[in-house]
């Protein structure tokens, strides 16, 4: 009569030898959820009559079957929350090109016919806050007062001209903000409004990637508000 732990080997072999894979090196590749049910069918139809197997190790192998399918049955699970996170941020990136967003930024592209209005990050109180506008040659067009700011989010507006009062061209801007606090001056964070031109989708669940008119990128999360 066969023992039960020479079929049980005799099975594993040949599961081994028809996935390509060795069950020491990789058992999950060689031994999966049907495999381990036709293994434990094949030692109960060759078991010894006057030997039985033990109780005790036929329900351990029970339970490791269960514990096996519900592994299985987990990773598929996470395979479909995965799936459906990517279509989540398709969606959400087809809803986002050529919307206005505001974003952390020290230059964005400004319609100086328009004129835009931005904010400035205050983390204590401030005095003499101004914001310098600067064009892509580094050149100072203007400078807006905001005088003295208590600590917070201060909003300013720049109407698109330049210190001796004409329109600027449209083009890409940079802003400067700075305050006095005890004395000392600082530089303040600025937000700024700028126009989403594509969506770089996040690969490996990472996080997608913003585009924005005049070449910058920023990340989703970097996203303080969401316009029309």
């Amino acid at each position: 009569m066969t023992t039960t732990s020479n079929v049980g080997q005799a099975v594993l072999d040949q599961l081994s030898s028809s996935s390509g894979a060795s069950t020491t090196t990789n058992p999950s590749a060689a031994l999966g959820k049907d495999a381990f049910l036709q293994l434990l069918t094949t030692q109960l139809k060759n078991q010894d009559p006057l030997s039985p197997q033990d109780n005790t190790a036929f329900v351990s192998q029970l339970a490791q079957f269960s514990s096996l399918e519900a592994t299985q049955n987990l990773g598929t699970t996470v395979d479909s929350i995965a799936t459906t996170y990517q279509s989540s941020q398709a969606l959400q990136a087809s809803s986002l090109v050529g919307r206005s967003v505001i974003v952390a930024a020290g230059s964005t592209v400004v319609d100086t016919a328009k004129g835009m209005t931005g904010s400035v990050v205050v983390p204590a109180s401030n005095s003499d806050t101004t914001v310098k506008v600067y064009d892509t040659s580094a050149k100072l067009v203007t400078t807006i007062d905001l005088g003295s700011q208590a600590a917070g989010t201060s909003s300013f507006t720049w109407d698109g001209k330049t210190g001796d009062g004409t329109v600027a061209p449209a083009g890409t801007y940079s802003f400067v903000a700075t305050g006095t606090t005890n004395g000392a001056g600082t530089s303040l964070a600025t937000y700024l409004p700028a126009t989403v031109n594509s969506v770089t989708m996040g690969v490996a669940g990472a996080e997608m990637t913003l585009n924005l008119a005049g070449g910058g990128t920023v990340g989703l999360s970097k996203v303080q508000t969401i316009g029309i």
